[in-house]
Formats: structure tokens, C-alpha cells, sequence
């Protein structure tokens, strides 16, 4: 039984790696359960229809024969922080009835964040007495105090249960390396990686750039939030000038202010709705490099890789990789891309340069080949299953 707070027909992060995972576990003959709201991200409300986003409390069959139980949410703008957490904390209180009422499981994963799903995901693995795996994509608690989301020496109560919940899991999974040593450090004993990454076989592979180019194209697709602080990538456009053009594509809740700062500094910005499908695919074609960005005044962040990572070095396209720590190791391993400073003049420069010379942004495969050894969502769902299995007869030789 997976507790989850977006899931398909959704797109968001945790939608996209759990729906490509289930797809693997159920081509091994593994029934799952999928507790998640009725579908209404990003906009705070529900925009598809009913019968596929779903019903509270009513089955549903996902795309690939799991049975989905929704439960209600909130209605919400979904431009703040306040409203998104009363939502999560609502549709995770409902949660724990639907997953008590539901068939019982032999083994009960949580992903994270949200956090208070995390709480939901405890409490119906004890009061089912099945084991608990506990899913954290984020690196939580410590992205807290680095967000300010909690302040002071004391540890807040934020910090102290999402401690408390990983060291009671059976089972805590992180998806980087880097967060896991930092697991273990806190005692958290029975800690595995299991990565973020992408079917390959479904990613097309785009012939290089033209090397004769008038105007260069930088691409940012993603969440427009305050982990990214794309305030950067704005400012850095403004100085290379009209020679370029950037191209913004998502949601979030700094899109607004990056707008007004795109239109104070007459930066060559524009901006783009969210894509999906095809339409993503054709924004990649179409850029000289891709944007993956994340703030390096946040700890946590040493030990965050961004998901696009993945997929924008598969395709075989440059990446402009404003990070640091474990993200900045793998974009220099897989010799894919460029790493820059967190500083619009930084990133300016570099822009230049890839454009003086355009045959740096010929990415080769060896951003592809480093995906298909260490990313590759069908080889990451054999790991998972394996360690299911090895949890689940583990707990039954008890």
C-alpha cells in the first residue's frame, strides 16, 4: 500500500516516479493499493473530470490495474504556503481511515514530503502491524530549518516527529546518496538509496544544437519555488541581452514576483504555461541548454539532485547546472553539462561563451549512458522490489 499526496492523472514529481515504479511492480504480478487525494494539483481545486480524478472515498483503477482509494481535500488557490499545508494535513488525516478500511497489505510505503502524510503512513502501518517504509524524496527535517520553516536551537516539533517516524520505520528510503550518510549519522539503521530517475527506453535522444544559431535558448522547466531561486537565471538573461532569449516553463509560488522582475530589468524572458507529453519534448528540442537550478544557501540542498537532471542529460542536451554537492558531482561525472555559480554574473558568462562557441553544447551520450548505469526507472524498481521483498521476509521469520 503506497500513501502518497499526488499521484496520476496528476503531474508532479512523486506522481511521475511512482507511476513509472507501480508500472514495473505490477508487470511482476505485485498488487498495490495507492491512497492519494482526488486529483486537484497544481491548482488547489479539481480541473479534470470527476471519473478521472476521482472520488472521495471511491476505487479507482490506475493506468496500470493498481486500485487507487481517493480521499477528499481542500480547495485552495495553490499559490500559498499556508493553504497547501491545511490541504495536506486535511487529505492525510483522511487518509489513515481509508487505509484502515482498505485490505490489508504486507508492507505500507509513505512517500515524502508532504510531511503530515508521513504521519498518516505511521499510523496505519502500526495499527495494521505491517511493516513501514518511509519514502524521503526531500531531505527532511534539515530542508526545514534551511527554509526557515522552523527557527531557533531548540528542535521544533516539525523536526522532532519527522525524526521520530524515521527512526521508527522499518525501513527509510532516500533518493540520494548523500542524505543517506546523513541518515545513518542520526541512527537511522536500515537506510537504502534508491534514486530519482526515468524510463530511458521512453526518452528520445535529439540531435545537437544548430551550430549556427542567431539568438541562443536557455530553457528552465519546472517548479518556479523558492528552492530554486531562478531570481538568478532572470538576472543573468538581463545581462547577456537581446543576443538570447530564456525560456521559463511551470508553476510555482515565485512565478508572479519573477515576472515582475523579468519586466523591471526588460530581461528576453518568456514565460510558458505548464507542458506535458509531446509538448515538453519540443520545448527540449528546441534549446541550446537546459536549467537545473537550486538555491547553495540551504545545507540540505549538498545532498538534493534535482529529477530534470536526469532527463535533460538523456536527451543530450547541455546542462547549465547552477548546484553544488552530489547534483554537481554527477553532472561532472556524466561530463554532462557546465556547473556555474550561484550568481547572475556567473551564469551570464558562461551563457556567452557556449554561445561563442557552440560546440560545447554538442552533450554527446555520455549523460545518457551515465542515466541508463545509475537512473533507469525499470533497473531502480528491481532494486526497490528486491528490498520489499527482503523487509517483508525479514519481518515474517519474526
Amino acid at each position: 500500500m503506497l500513501l502518497i499526496h499526488s499521484y496520476w492523472p496528476e503531474h508532479s514529481p512523486p506522481q511521475r516516479r511512482w507511476t513509472t515504479l507501480i508500472r514495473e511492480f505490477r508487470k511482476a504480478d505485485w498488487d498495490v493499493d495507492v491512497v492519494a487525494p482526488v486529483a486537484h494539483f497544481p491548482e488547489g481545486r479539481r480541473s479534470l473530470p470527476r471519473e478521472k480524478a476521482g472520488s472521495p472515498f471511491r476505487g479507482q483503477m490506475g493506468p496500470h490495474g493498481e486500485r487507487i482509494k481517493r480521499v477528499p481535500y481542500i480547495r485552495h488557490s495553490g499559490n500559498f504556503h499556508a493553504a497547501r499545508l491545511v490541504d495536506q494535513v486535511f487529505s492525510a488525516a483522511m487518509s489513515i481511515p481509508a487505509g484502515l478500511m482498505w485490505r490489508k497489505a504486507d508492507v505500507v510505503v509513505v512517500t515524502a514530503p508532504s510531511l503530515p502524510i508521513m504521519v498518516a503512513g505511521y499510523v496505519v502501518a502500526k495499527l495494521r502491524h505491517v511493516p513501514l517504509i518511509v519514502e524521503m524524496r526531500d531531505a527532511w527535517p534539515d530542508l526545514a530549518r534551511d527554509a526557515r520553516i522552523v527557527k531557533g536551537s531548540v528542535k521544533s516539533v516539525v523536526e522532532r516527529v519527522v525524526e521520530a517516524i524515521q527512526l521508527r520505520a522499518d525501513l527509510v528510503v532516500s533518493v540520494t546518496e548523500g542524505f543517506a550518510e546523513t541518515l545513518r549519522a542520526r541512527g537511522v539503521k536500515n537506510v537504502v538509496t534508491i534514486s530519482n530517475g526515468l524510463d530511458l527506453d521512453s526518452v528520445p535522444v535529439f540531435e545537437p544544437p544548430a551550430q549556427e544559431r542567431d539568438t541562443f535558448e536557455a530553457l528552465y522547466l519546472g517548479n518556479h519555488g523558492e528552492s530554486q531561486r531562478l531570481d538568478v537565471v532572470v538576472r543573468a538573461s538581463a545581462l547577456v541581452g537581446d543576443s538570447m532569449r530564456l525560456h521559463m516553463v511551470g508553476h510555482g509560488t515565485q512565478r508572479p514576483g519573477l515576472m515582475d522582475l523579468a519586466e523591471e530589468l526588460n530581461a528576453p524572458v518568456t514565460f510558458h504555461e505548464s507542458l506535458h507529453g509531446q509538448d515538453v519534448l519540443n520545448r527540449y528540442k528546441k534549446a541550446d541548454t537546459c536549467i537545473v537550478s537550486l538555491r547553495d544557501d540551504w545545507k540540505s540542498f549538498e545532498a538534493t539532485v534535482p529529477s530534470k537532471t536526469y532527463e535533460v542529460m538523456s536527451i543530450g542536451r547541455h546542462v547549465t547546472a547552477i548546484v553544488r554537492g552530489e547534483a554537481a558531482r554527477i553532472v561532472q561525472e556524466a561530463d554532462g553539462g557546465d556547473v556555474v555559480a550561484w550568481k547572475p554574473e556567473a551564469v551570464a558568462e558562461l551563457w556567452r561563451t557556449l554561445a561563442a562557441d557552440r560546440t560545447r553544447l554538442q552533450a554527446g551520450t555520455s549523460g545518457r549512458d551515465w542515466v541508463r548505469e545509475h537512473a533507469n526507472y525499470p533497473s531502480l524498481a528491481l532494486k526497490y522490489m528486491d528490498t520489499i521483498g527482503a523487509l517483508v521476509r525479514s519481518k515474517s521469520a519474526v
